[in-house]
């Protein structure tokens, strides 16, 4: 989409520059998201780029209805090549690696659980 920018209130220069991505899911859906301030120009971005878009959701509520918005604060470029592979699981930050399946390790031995109560009458549950 076109490059949106003015001047706020404040009197301070503002700039946002709106896309629409196509998911690789079964079902693809689309979704519209921005860039705003430096990041606009940042991460320029072209039809058919295949990316992964780190983002941010935000609400807000304006005369009383609710408004959302997706705010990208980073985009990754990806080898077009690759679209229909699947994307690597999320790992938080400091986690450590998963270990490979054929690490020679043997797998670890099953835990006994006792079996899940399911009717019990000491259930405080409110559905």
């Amino acid at each position: 989409m076109e490059l949106q920018s003015g001047v706020s209130k404040a009197g301070n220069q503002w700039k946002k520059q709106e896309y629409v991505m196509e998911t690789l899911d079964s079902y693809p859906r689309k979704v519209k998201f921005d860039f705003f301030g430096d990041r606009a120009d940042q991460y320029p971005l072209e039809v058919g780029d295949v990316i992964t878009l780190s983002y941010d959701i935000e609400s807000r509520e304006f005369n009383g209805r609710w408004y959302t918005d997706i705010r990208g604060f980073k985009a990754m470029k990806e080898d077009p090549n690759m679209a229909g592979a699947a994307p690597a699981p999320y790992q938080p930050a400091g986690a450590p690696a998963p270990a490979p399946a054929d690490a020679g390790m043997p797998a670890p031995p099953p835990i006994d659980q006792p079996p899940f109560d399911q009717g019990g009458v000491g259930d405080d549950l409110p559905f």
